[in-house]
């Protein structure tokens, strides 16, 4: 009985989410409206976080629901998979809930967001309980055509219709391709149930062709590159608590469709090796690709939205490892990639919809989203910036912060890896372990760049030296996720158990006892004999070599002395004299250049004489290599197609007899 109290939370959090959706129609105030949307919503994300960890702890069960059409009911199962992704969700929702209600404050147009955002939070909600194609694929529409929604939320700017355009184009593309792998699992089993696909006997071409269907779609909903191109023109527009769940939770999600079809579907036993071998380089060329363009990116939330490709591409090289032990029979060490790309995904929400919510913050201070005008924060918004430090640190994989933990896992899981088949496997871990590296000190010199041009130094405009800090809705749902990164962080050995419910049920191996073998300090990954780390004993090492540098720094009955900051002879300092982003990401910019082939153009203007500069521009300008070598050749192609058949539409009657005439003598020449 107690299993099934989770699916019955998971239920109650749907409808809880579908009565959100149905507060316009009581047209009431704003405020009013505001606060009860709101406060559903918070009720549904605190249901999704109960319901997981009771799946986590006492297991699921299966329902049928009286939905759906006559031969194809809806069918709802809670398991291990479906848990974890319930809590992830929720985890990222209760606070992003609690930072609308004083982020949507003065909002005039509420209605569109009441409506559409609950919806979109039930179609995620209805896909990781769907236990039948024909549900999962009517959730995933409704997720998908919500969203679309919100992107397109202020559609008088011409670039929020060309970001929805793009996104409903790549949405729908991606549902095709997901149905097309349910339809090869369809054609072997005869069901659309998934209890009857996992039983069903699939020869190795036709798997591969649902894994690659399955791969594809899912990939272009996760924003895996080169697939990515709806990802950093959809995310900046949208409204950021919306950006926050669509980064945070709705990539995510399509991470748990992959794992459903992949895993749990064909089941890890079938297997081939460059299924994880293809896994891996994408997750390589995704993490690394998307912080190099995030490194050259000056909107704030723009260059959040390229760090969501890094980390979804540092979640599937966990996934790729994992599948190649899970391959060559190391099902130990394939739990333990499963774990970390787990571990990753909950943690990347946490963390990824925190920092949404701070550029939120900024942007709802001071109504800008390039860091070149920004400047200063720290002085105006000192709870703001204090927050978004702790995302920074998580995401830059920090200790004692989360992200440390996961990335830290995925190193093991590529350390510990046999020698696996053939001359490439066995160069294509170690680097993809190098290409880890690489995207984690990229990561890092990036955020030391963003949160040193938007918080500190002088402020670059009169909007920035203008910012106020945001009120306390916004604080409280900020300084959830921190704590949240903060905990799973320090006590990760209390929450992977949790998790342990997956690698169960998808290799049927448990890491529950090598993770207690040093007690609740120590995470030990498979082994005693290998490497273990404390989170705590690290914390609190670090307090105390800061306690000492302070001390020492800072004598008792001494005083500092303070002096104004040499400023290279001049009498005053001023904000041009500091970094900005350009400045700053220029050396890497001259470092990869070859990747990045900017476009720089400097004027240069002597109005008074040839000798005497009057005043210099320089602009940069980094484009994105899939989009102008991939979608936009296939752009150019689409439109010449319709040319053509616009010129063969107005051709009149005579044209459409003479088609009419051609496909009837083809058709007889076919079936004669």
């Amino acid at each position: 009985m107690s299993g099934f109290l989770s699916l019955d939370l998971a239920l109650a959090a749907c409808i809880t989410a579908l009565l959100a959706a149905l507060t316009p129609i009581l047209r009431t105030s704003t405020h009013v409206l505001r606060s009860m949307f709101c406060l559903l919503l918070v009720a549904t994300g605190l249901l999704a976080m109960l319901s997981g960890l009771t799946g986590l702890i006492a297991g699921g069960g299966a329902m049928l629901l009286p939905l759906g059409l006559p031969w194809l009911p809806m069918h709802v199962r809670m398991d291990a998979l479906s848990a974890f992704f319930l809590l992830t969700i929720g985890s990222l929702l209760f606070p992003v809930a609690i930072y609308s209600q004083g982020y949507l404050r003065g909002e005039s147009q509420l209605t569109v967001l009441a409506i559409f955002m609950p919806l979109f939070v039930l179609g995620m909600l209805g896909i990781v309980i769907s236990d039948d194609a024909f549900t999962f694929m009517l959730f995933w529409e409704l997720m998908s055509i919500s969203s679309y929604f919100l992107v397109a939320f202020k559609h008088e700017n011409q670039e929020n219709r060309k970001a929805a355009f793009i996104y409903l184009l790549m949405a729908h593309m991606a549902g095709l391709l997901i149905l097309g792998s349910f339809a090869v699992l369809y054609a072997a089993c005869g069901s659309f149930e998934f209890s009857v696909m996992r039983e069903a006997f699939v020869s190795p071409v036709w798997a591969s062709a649902a894994f690659l269907l399955a791969g594809f779609g899912f990939g272009t909903k996760a924003g895996v590159v080169p697939l990515h191109g709806w990802l950093p023109e959809a995310h900046p527009v949208a409204p950021s608590n919306v950006s926050a769940l669509m980064s945070g939770v709705m990539l995510k999600v399509a991470i748990f469709g992959f794992i459903r079809v992949v895993w749990d579907l064909m089941g890890a036993g079938d297997f081939q090796w460059w299924w994880g071998a293809l896994v891996l380089a994408a997750g390589s060329c995704s993490a690394v690709t998307g912080v190099l363009l995030a490194l050259q990116q000056h909107d704030l939330k723009r260059l959040l939205a390229y760090h969501s490709i890094e980390n979804i591409g540092i979640i599937l090289i966990a996934l790729g490892l994992a599948m190649l032990l899970a391959h060559y029979g190391h099902p130990m060490l394939a739990a333990l990639g499963l774990i970390a790309a787990l571990y990753h995904t909950i943690n990347h929400a946490l963390f990824k919809g925190l920092l949404f919510m701070g550029a939120g913050a900024v942007l709802h201070s001071t109504g800008m989203r390039g860091m070149e005008s920004m400047g200063g924060l720290i002085h105006r918004m000192p709870w703001t910036a204090a927050l978004f430090l702790v995302a920074c640190m998580s995401i830059s994989a920090l200790p004692p912060f989360n992200g440390f933990v996961s990335e830290w896992l995925i190193f093991q899981t590529a350390l510990m890896a046999p020698q696996l088949g053939g001359a490439l496997l066995t160069a294509i871990v170690p680097f993809s372990a190098a290409m880890l590296a690489l995207a984690g000190a990229l990561a890092a010199a990036c955020f030391v760049k963003v949160f040193g041009v938007v918080f500190l130094g002088h402020a670059r405009s009169k909007e920035a030296s203008d910012a106020h800090e945001v009120n306390d809705w916004m604080k409280v749902g900020m300084a959830i996720p921190a704590v949240f990164c903060l905990l799973l962080g320090i006590l990760p050995v209390l929450f992977i158990p949790l998790m342990d419910g997956v690698p169960q049920m998808m290799l049927q191996v448990s890491l529950a006892d090598s993770v207690h073998a040093h007690g609740w300090l120590w995470l030990t990954p498979v082994d005693v004999s290998h490497s273990s780390y404390s989170a705590s004993v690290a914390l609190l090492g670090m307090l105390m070599l800061g306690g000492v540098a302070f001390w020492l720094l800072h004598p008792k009955g001494t005083n500092v002395r303070r002096s104004v900051a040499w400023s290279c002879g001049n009498p005053h300092t001023h904000a041009r004299m500091q970094y900005n982003a350009t400045s700053f990401s220029q050396p890497l910019r001259r470092i990869f250049a070859g990747i990045y082939r900017a476009e720089e153009h400097v004027r240069i203007e002597r109005n008074r004489h040839k000798l005497l500069t009057d005043h210099v521009s320089y602009v940069v300008h980094v484009g994105d290599m899939a989009v102008k070598y991939i979608y936009q050749p296939v752009d150019r192609f689409i439109l010449f197609i319709a040319k053509f058949i616009q010129h063969e539409h107005e051709r009149g009657l005579h044209a459409y007899l003479a088609y009419t005439l051609l496909t009837i003598i083809f058709l007889l020449a076919v079936y004669i």
